[in-house]
């Protein structure tokens, strides 16, 4: 057993998934009731996937101590150490149309913005739309996939949003020393999976709330929590690739980029750089 996997284990003995603890702190929110914990699961998004196609109830959540088979967008792969993250997924059912599912993600980076302040006191950055970002170095992402109501193509019937932060990795492979970081790293402490998780539920499950109740505000606070969403000189790899001042959210929650000739586009996916 080499010495990274004793640290990982013995992370996980001061730091277990207390279920019924964390039941407790998440009572009156969607997520206290049909909560799942695995040792080890290939990817919490794509169980709960086939568990939400087979009726299971809204605030359904998978968490894992290890994903042999994380994803992130695009199709990305997720580097989950064992016990050393925070790996989960939720199953919501918000009423939506399908065209304002990209807020799911908004949404759900500001959720992350404010558990990991409240438990760390660290301010982190959001990269539109997905990436949580710590001293511009990778810390989480998220993943939201949704499916339609049958015969009902504009409504969304349900989404499930994974979410995994980076917590208490000492370091990172070599390939992602110089993009990673973790939260163990930038405050030299040990960080506590259960503490962050239900800031994080609970955080998530406001948002949630607001975003059914068609609260107006959520662009203007993902914009000013972002500094990604103005002014900033960006790469975007789609439509054979451009690069652009970015230039705010349209009334969908998609990035705007005014390109050299004064032309502003909308950004329809991830993957923005900053251009160097």
């Amino acid at each position: 057993m080499t010495s990274k996997m004793r640290d990982s284990i013995a992370i996980a003995m001061q730091d277990p998934v207390n279920l019924n603890q964390i039941r407790s702190a998440l009572t009156g929110t969607r997520f206290a009731s049909h909560l799942q914990h695995f040792g080890s699961i290939p990817s919490t998004n794509t169980a709960l996937l086939e568990a939400a196609a087979n009726g299971a109830p809204e605030g359904t959540v998978y968490i894992a101590d290890e994903q042999t088979a994380g994803r992130g967008r695009g199709g990305h792969t997720w580097h989950s150490a064992p016990a050393d993250g925070l790996y989960l997924s939720a199953l919501v059912k918000p009423s939506l149309q399908l065209r304002d599912a990209l807020l799911l993600s908004l949404a759900t980076g500001l959720a992350a913005q404010t558990a990991i302040r409240s438990t760390t006191s660290l301010s982190i950055d959001l990269r539109w739309p997905n990436d949580l970002l710590l001293d511009g170095h990778k810390l989480g992402g998220i993943l939201a996939e949704t499916a339609v109501e049958s015969g009902a193509a504009a409504s969304l019937r349900y989404a499930v949003i994974g979410i995994g932060i980076n917590l208490n990795h000492a370091s990172f492979p070599p390939e992602l020393a110089t993009l990673a970081t973790s939260l163990r790293l930038a405050t030299g402490q040990l960080q506590s999976r259960t503490a962050l998780l239900i800031a994080l539920l609970r955080a998530l499950d406001f948002e949630l709330t607001q975003l059914e109740a068609q609260h107006p505000d959520l662009l203007a606070r993902f914009t000013a929590a972002s500094t990604w969403v103005r002014g900033k000189h960006v790469h975007v790899p789609e439509q054979g690739g451009y690069t652009g001042l970015t230039a705010g959210l349209d009334n969908r929650g998609f990035l705007l980029v005014t390109t050299g000739d004064g032309t502003t586009r909308t950004v329809l996916s991830g993957g923005v750089r900053e251009a160097l």
